[in-house]
């Protein structure tokens, strides 16, 4: 990253050198630049891309095709807002572990670039903003679960579940899958059994994806004394608690075919379902061999998966 260096500007008087005003205006796009970067990062971007992933072809499958653009726009940005929120708030109350784990010392709180109070305060605001939109442009029941989707995450999972028992990822994957229903019931307010399903689907994903994710981290989740799966569960508790979701996962995929869905959704649901369960199985095959693993492989093919089961959802739901 380049930077501004300052230059002396002479003066009889003798006083402290100052910037030109070409540099001072620079310098102070460089602020505003960084500031706002850094509020973005606390919002987790990444996240939230993957969870809208997952919001818009349910709400096309509960409309039955195309739901109304001024709706469509609505459930995402309220959607975003409350996701970011979520992120936020997260990075609140985890400050004083992010600063020990090297994958999240350079996050705005333990780099500090943005002040404890201020985050706080951000992640409200996001969270009662996007409840209010929520509530005002589509109805309760999706304002609703925005609202518990929030404060489970924040309040339930971060701030107990991470920090006390091995199954927080499995407790805690019921904020992950939520945007499946808050898509479906901002459509139709109410939840049908294809929105269930589908939200069982992302449930089971989130713990061969994090698991894998956990395994690259171990040392550093250790350091911060969490005690993810990998951290505190032998080897063959890991792989079997992984090839178990993923297979349930798949299952879960195929039990949403019969629920109104037609073989574009069933084919790449078996197909790359299938992928997904064989990926699991080589890692834990390697782990249980205590040869080098690579479970970034795993946890970039689970986003790959997520991805293009529900571009199929989406699809199913236009034919």
């Amino acid at each position: 990253m380049s930077m501004i260096t300052e230059r002396p500007v002479s003066n009889s008087a003798g006083q402290p050198p100052v910037r030109t005003v070409g540099e001072a205006s620079a310098t102070g796009r460089r602020d505003v630049r960084a500031v706002v970067s850094a509020y973005v990062a606390l919002t987790k971007p990444r996240i939230v891309e993957l969870l809208l992933v997952t919001t818009v072809p349910a709400m096309m499958l509960a409309d039955g095709g195309m739901p109304s653009l001024w709706l469509v726009a609505v459930v995402l940005v309220g959607g975003s807002l409350a996701a970011g929120a979520a992120s936020v708030l997260n990075c609140y109350i985890d400050r004083d572990i992010d600063q020990l784990m090297r994958r999240t010392k350079r996050r705005p709180l333990p780099a500090h670039t943005v002040a404890p109070r201020n985050a706080l305060v951000f992640g409200l605001v996001l969270a009662v903003i996007s409840v209010a939109l929520m509530a005002a442009a589509t109805n309760w029941l999706a304002a609703g679960l925005t609202l518990a989707a929030i404060a489970y995450y924040d309040l339930v999972y971060t701030l107990w579940l991470k920090r006390t028992t091995a199954a927080n990822t499995f407790w805690g994957g019921a904020c992950g899958a939520a945007p499946v229903l808050i898509g479906w019931a901002a459509v139709t307010g109410s939840l049908a059994p294809a929105a269930w399903g589908l939200f069982a689907v992302v449930f089971f994903w989130q713990m061969p994806h994090f698991y894998a994710l956990a395994i690259k981290y171990k040392a550093d989740y250790a350091r911060a004394g969490i005690p993810m799966l990998p951290v505190v569960a032998s080897v063959r508790r890991v792989n079997a608690e992984i090839i178990i979701f993923s297979w349930l996962t798949l299952l879960s995929s195929l039990a949403v075919w019969p629920l109104g869905m037609s073989p574009i959704y069933g084919v790449t649901a078996l197909v790359v379902g299938g992928i997904f369960v064989v990926e699991a199985h080589k890692l834990c095959r390697r782990a249980a061999r205590g040869e080098a693993v690579k479970p970034m492989r795993l946890f970039h093919w689970s986003t790959t998966y997520l991805t293009i089961l529900f571009a199929a959802v989406a699809l199913d739901a236009l034919i």
